[in-house]
């Protein structure tokens, strides 16, 4: 039986259908990737399983007694409880438990007989239910979750009130991975994860979650190591595909490509069709001419094929940037600190040097919070540093993309908004509508969209209008603050097909000029990037060149080996430790032996003054010595525990260990003082 199942799923917003007759079946341990354009209906899909919406029609099952948990974009938190506290409460049906258990042991107490009875047996399945639910190892497990997604101990006690959006859905998160539901439903886990953040998600999901999960995101790293399967939403359908997003990519390429052969067939068939009717519409066939010019007319409004635009590569040419002198950017002795809200000092960078060459594609990385956006400030003038200099390069004309778009005209189309755009920023060069039109198209603005007045766009709609004005405004300097935040997965590939550089064959489709990345996006940064800058957040940072995928493949080996090597030197100590208790113990052995009375005498061949030891040096009976006590120590400390008892047939075997290892210390003992003496 399917763990959930969709059927016939149906959901409009008005007169706008956003599902049309869509089913889903969800196997146990499925890992599902759902992917499309931002407004398919990806996040719809998710709150009609949930229950957040009611679909017009259709059923969604779900298993008896499985549990499903959703993250939601807008989480609900207590805003009075702390961070911890509030991670913690994924774990209330575990403390239930141990209340209930409480109070059946109380009433143990005093019941006998056939209530006793009943009271054992729900003990035991109240234990077992703890057991499953994590037992006594949730505190471990909080403050695994909580680093492993960017949180520090110190911010543990601070109000969810304080936080800020970013840190409560990764609370949020938190929580949901802590309460590990039969089935993870995930809205854009990563909005709000720096790089590490979003490793540490991918490795849990990967390794660790035993559960299926469904999965809308757009980091197209996570979903290659994560999901199984892909699931696009498309003209109020789904699109099954077998395979992670790089199969999907091909599966799809394929289908697409079916899909521009239909369209261009129907083309030719259109052009023919108009050509018979201006040929005999005036004739002697003007009146058939009439009757296919009136079918032609309707077909072109109820089935005329959209050509599908991401079969098109990038291949606009933008307008090209004058050159620059060798050094875009540069700075010396660097440094910027602000003041926390404890009346501690941060820094954010420290003495940092750096040089940018033209051409060069540098991406900066590191932890939330870490002074990536602040530092791009400093560099480009727009902020000045606690101490250090910075020098802009001869004929330098900077681009700058911020995360927020207020310098925006809303009350334009977007074909207007980038004619205007690029008047504004080539000095009196205009673009006419047909090359603005064609730079939106570039940008996946379809025909009906580019009408669109700004003000009625999507966030991510938005966003790529900015950046399509930006990338064509002629700038030899482009940075480029986390651009794909509000991009789905096929405008981020439209983007970084904008910023390759262009092919060494004289292609001219690309950006030649030098670009400056903040993002978190991996498969972004590893297609645009050579030059890496890495914050860590506490002052420092580290310059290297190279793809994003080589630094880390050297950092986790850095990681692998510096484990291994605390092992190393783990299993010495404790190699060390283990000999000076054995050293120690023989001491102990051998003034235990010196009080007692010495044995008689026996000859050599008397039979009787040997046992199973006598064949033993005296170094070996004292090393034998040592490993008898040091387990009899142990053995104590095992039968200390009152758990153990519980257990009858645990407590008797290791009762049954520590008589035989007393008899055969004093046998050991013994042979030691014959051989000794």
């Amino acid at each position: 039986m399917a763990l959930l199942a969709v059927t016939n799923l149906m959901h409009s917003y008005g007169d706008h259908t956003i599902l049309e007759g869509v089913s889903l079946s969800i196997e146990a341990g499925d890992r599902i990737g759902i992917v499309g354009r931002n407004g398919a209906g990806k996040s719809t899909l998710l709150r009609c399983i949930t229950g957040e919406i009611r679909p017009d029609s259709g059923t969604i099952s779900l298993q008896r007694g499985a549990r499903a948990g959703y993250l939601q974009q807008d989480p609900r938190l207590d805003p009075d409880e702390t961070l911890r506290e509030s991670a913690e409460g994924a774990f209330k049906a575990l403390h239930d438990v141990h209340k209930e258990l409480d109070r059946v042991y109380e009433q143990m107490g005093s019941a006998e007989g056939p209530a006793l009875d009943r009271l054992l047996k729900q003990q035991v399945a109240l234990e077992q239910q703890m057991e499953s639910l994590g037992g006594y190892s949730i505190g471990h497990r909080i403050d695994a979750t909580l680093h492993g997604l960017g949180f520090t101990d110190a911010q543990f006690e601070i109000p969810v009130k304080s936080l800020s959006g970013g840190q409560r859905g990764r609370l949020a998160l938190a929580r949901l991975l802590l309460e590990g539901p039969d089935l993870l439903l995930l809205d854009e886990p990563t909005n709000h994860l720096d790089i590490d953040g979003r490793m540490w998600l991918e490795r849990f999901l990967r390794d660790e979650y035993e559960g299926a999960v469904v999965m809308i995101s757009h980091d197209r790293y996570l979903l290659d190591a994560v999901v199984k399967r892909i699931i696009e939403v498309e003209d109020c359908r789904l699109i099954d595909y077998p395979g992670n997003y790089a199969a999907f990519r091909e599966i799809r390429a394929q289908r697409r490509l079916t899909q521009l052969r239909a369209y261009e067939k129907q083309q030719d068939r259109f052009r023919k069709e108009e050509e018979y009717i201006r040929r005999f519409k005036a004739g002697q066939r003007a009146r058939q001419a009439k009757g296919r010019e009136s079918r032609l007319e309707r077909e072109k409004e109820d089935r005329t094929l959209e050509r599908p635009m991401e079969m098109d590569s990038f291949r606009l040419a933008l307008p090209k940037a004058e050159r620059t002198g060798d050094v875009v950017l540069s700075a010396r002795g660097l440094s910027k600190s602000y003041e926390s809200s404890d009346g501690s000092t941060r820094h954010l960078f420290s003495n940092l040097d750096i040089s940018i060459a033209r051409g060069e594609r540098w991406a900066i990385v590191g932890p939330n919070g870490a002074g990536k956006t602040t530092l791009v400030r400093c560099l480009l003038g727009e902020l000045e540093p606690d101490a250090g200099t910075r020098r802009t390069g001869s004929n330098v004309k900077p681009g700058y993309y911020r995360q927020t778009h207020e310098h925006m005209e809303m009350d334009v189309p977007v074909w207007r908004f980038l004619q205007n755009a690029i008047l504004k920023e080539t000095q009196g060069k205009p673009w006419s509508e047909q090359q603005a039109r064609d730079l939106a198209g570039a940008f996946l603005f379809t025909g009906k969209e580019q009408e669109k007045e700004l003000r009625m766009l999507s966030g991510g709609e938005r966003s790529r209008a900015a950046l399509a004005a930006l990338l064509a405004s002629a700038k030899n300097l482009l940075v480029l603050d986390e651009p794909t935040n509000h991009l789905d997965i096929l405008a981020s590939e439209r983007l970084e097909e904008a910023l390759r550089k262009p092919a060494e064959d004289g292609d001219d489709v690309g950006f030649d000029g030098t670009l400056v990345l903040i993002s978190h996006d991996r498969a972004l940064i590893d297609a645009t990037c050579d030059h890496l800058l890495i914050l860590d957040g506490s002052g420092s940072a580290e310059v290297l060149v190279g793809s994003f995928s080589e630094w880390h493949s050297r950092r986790l080996a850095n990681e692998r080996q510096a484990q291994k090597d605390a092992e190393d030197r783990e299993r010495q100590r404790a190699e060390q430790e283990r000999k000076r208790k054995e050293a120690e113990l023989r001491d102990q052995a051998r003034q235990a032996a010196s009080v007692r009375a010495p044995a008689p005498k026996r000859s050599a061949e008397s039979g009787s003054a040997k046992n199973r030891h006598s064949w033993l040096s005296v170094e070996q009976l004292e090393t034998r010595m040592g490993e008898i006590q040091a387990r009899l120590e142990d053995l104590e400390m095992m039968l200390a525990d009152p758990a153990v008892w519980t257990d009858v047939s645990k407590s008797k075997s290791l009762t049954e260990e520590r008589s035989r290892a007393r008899a055969e210390l004093e046998e050991l003992e013994e042979a030691w003082l014959r051989k000794s003496t």
